[in-house]
């Protein structure tokens, strides 16, 4: 028979996997938090007979080795393999298996679920819906709409930044923080870069993350932590949204003001009015192209990595004052959106939680029509899709191919120069130059007739293209075909499949399995006690501050604020064991101040130190890196710290007075 575990044992923790199971999980988070890559060293006989064996499986082309033409080689060759947010939980949860600290137990309830937490069923859930949510972002909805209050706020600088704030907040809080994270983040960093008195971005793109992380907490649908938690604890979607609503809207009218006229209170940051560059009247005039489309810009995009220059400003200006907008794509995603949500919300307000389905039983529906839509769409329109991408291709390789002869030319001509002096006597002999022509002596200095070897460069690019085409197909080549054909017919299905965040999936499921090891560890309970005394000392308003900042504080040190959330739900529940073990009852009013304090700092912990305190920090930072926004950690902790600083004492304030109006203060809670 197997052996029953008791979930409230403390005394496993002095047991050596025990100890080696929280030392795994303190070092994963903290790779979390500071991702890096090993260096990995395999000889070069190794690898190139790996290469190899590629090779002859036709899998990837022939590659050159580095042996031939006599060319000297390393004997051996650095790799360098990630550990990251994907990498390392998985790899501690394969340790933990290989040490026997852990098992089927808690693999099963780690990824199929238990105590009303089921995380197979979350991540479908959030990737189903998240599919919709891109889905609109792809069809240029939210540029249309941040276009639209750009033109309302007018040239009136602190009007427009409140404008935008509260756009932004009202739109996550409908599709969720990632599509505006998505297409709010470039938005703006166009938008800074197109005006001539905004000296740093920072004051718009801060005041944007923090207000979609504000804005995350409102329906349980905008983040995936919610979802964990009202799973935790059997909360039905519509009185999560009723008790945190009133503390997030405090916190955004607060907020707003606090970051216009303290954070940020400098007119080179928020100018009293704005000046943005005119857009010419040819491109006004120009039909807005589809940036799903690949190459659908032409050269736009190669040329607008000169940031400096009038052209790339020009560019940037279009993408802002003319945006695209699929109006079909968009109102059909935006109807599926609300019926999604709406019936979401009314079949779990209706139906007992202890026996209600699986939230996905909906969303999957929805997604896989909106995805039919995208489909059938995408094939109707290909010739149109296909023909601007393959114009702009075109218009690529040609822009391309110029710089290549102009770059050609220019290293001849410094060629030419640099050997005037000690070639002159030999021209002058009608003697073969460094390039293997003869000048007649009788044309003395006369230029050099570069029209055959511009022909010459053009030629040797003709052949390789050639050899490429009549080369063998391999795997790779016919994955790269694939790939760029789908964006050709199915532009707005690749782009968002190709955003949605697969990543998040392994991600939660392996930090699930390594919090139900702390659970049949023992430290979960021990963590659950050191709760229970706080919380009998410090009473309702010790819970809501003690959750709030334990809540933000473990968001950028226990794996994102998932993480956070999986943990700080166990410890709970476990806290709610053992007074129904002890017969002590934990009063209402105590039990939810814990539960919706924790839901506010978790989803407000995301801005706070660290970028890895949410998949969406990540996300933000690197769209900002691509379009030469870089922020730096130091600033990232230093500007956001004044922000969660206030919000989180508006909104635990808030719900202190909130707890204490609609809670019993001599009620037990009863769970479930």
């Amino acid at each position: 028979m197997a052996e029953t575990v008791d979930p409230l044992d403390t005394g496993k923790i002095k047991e050596w996997r025990s100890i080696v199971t929280l030392i795994v999980f303190v070092m994963t988070n903290i790779i979390v938090l500071f991702p890096f890559h090993i260096p990995i060293w395999l000889p070069q006989s190794l690898v190139i007979a790996y290469w190899r064996i590629l090779a002859a499986l036709r899998i990837v082309a022939p590659r050159e080795d580095g042996t031939r033409h006599g060319a000297t080689t390393k004997r051996w060759v650095r790799l360098r393999f990630p550990l990251n947010f994907v990498t390392a939980p998985l790899i501690a949860d394969l340790f933990l298996l290989a040490i026997l600290a852990i098992g089927r137990p808690e693999v099963h309830d780690g990824t199929v679920g238990a105590d009303h937490i089921f995380p197979i069923d979350i991540m479908v859930f959030f990737i189903t819906l998240a599919y919709i949510a891109i889905s609109i972002d792809a069809s240029g909805l939210i540029r249309y709409l941040a276009f639209k209050v750009l033109q309302k706020g007018g040239n009136n600088g602190h009007r427009l930044y409140i404008y935008l704030y509260i756009f932004f907040f009202a739109l996550t809080a409908f599709i969720g923080n990632d599509p505006v994270i998505l297409s709010g983040t470039a938005f703006l960093a166009y938008m800074t870069r197109i005006s001539r008195n905004i000296k740093d971005p920072k004051a718009w793109i801060f005041a944007q993350f923090s207000v979609a992380n504000v804005g995350s907490a409102i329906l349980v649908s905008s983040n995936p932590t919610n979802l964990v938690l009202t799973g935790a604890f059997n909360i039905k979607f519509i009185h999560y949204t009723a008790n945190v609503i009133v503390p997030v809207l405090a916190t955004v009218i607060v907020l707003g003001p606090f970051l216009l006229y303290i954070v940020f209170a400098d007119n080179e940051l928020i100018p009293t009015s704005i000046e943005l560059h005119e857009l010419d009247e040819e491109a006004r005039n120009r039909a807005p192209v589809n940036p799903n489309i690949p190459h659908a810009r032409g050269t736009a995009d190669e040329n607008e990595l000169a940031s400096d220059d009038d052209e790339g400003n020009n560019i940037s200006l279009e993408e802002i004052m003319n945006p695209f907008l699929d109006k079909g794509g968009a109102a059909f995603g935006a109807a599926i959106m609300a019926a999604t949500l709406i019936t979401i919300l009314a079949l779990n307000a209706a139906t007992d939680t202890t026996k209600e389905r699986p939230v996905f039983w909906v969303t999957l529906p929805a997604a896989f029509i909106m995805f039919c839509w995208d489909v059938s769409f995408g094939w109707l329109n290909r010739e149109k899709t296909r023909e601007i991408s393959r114009h702009g291709r075109k218009e690529v390789e040609e822009a391309r191919a110029k710089r290549a002869i102009e770059a050609e030319e220019r290293v001849r001509l410094a060629t030419l120069e640099q050997g005037d002096s000690t070639d002159r006597s030999t021209v002058e002999k009608g003697e073969p130059t460094l390039f293997g022509a003869a000048i007649s002596p009788q044309l003395g200095n006369a230029p050099v007739d570069t029209h055959t070897e511009k022909d010459a460069a053009h030629t040797q690019r003709t052949g390789s293209t050639q050899r490429d085409h009549t080369s063998k197909s391999t795997l790779a080549s016919l994955s790269a075909e694939t790939y760029e054909w789908c964006q050709e017919t199915f532009p707005t299905v690749t782009a968002v499949l190709s955003h949605l965040p697969w990543a998040l999936v392994p991600f939660a499921l392996a930090m699930f399995v390594l919090v139900q090891a702390l659970v049949t560890k023992g430290w979960v309970p021990v963590f659950a006690h050191g709760w229970d005394h706080w919380v009998g000392k410090t009473g309702v308003v010790g819970a809501v501050g003690g959750m709030g900042f334990l809540s933000v504080i473990m968001c950028n040190f226990a794996g994102t604020n998932i993480g956070t959330t999986i943990l700080l739900c166990r410890v709970v529940q476990a806290w709610v064991e053992i007074h129904e073990r002890s017969g002590v009852p934990i009063m209402q009013r105590t039990f939810w101040a814990t539960v919706y304090s924790m839901a506010i700092g978790v989803n407000y912990g995301a801005f706070s130190t660290a970028f890895s305190a949410s998949l969406a920090g990540l996300l933000w930072r690197d769209i900002l890196t691509r379009k030469y926004i870089p922020v730096r950690s130091s600033t990232f902790a230093q500007v956001n710290l004044k922000i969660i600083a206030v919000a989180m004492a508006v909104g635990c304030a808030v719900l202190v007075g909130e707890v204490y109006i609609t809670r019993s203060g001599k009620d037990a809670y009863r769970p479930g």
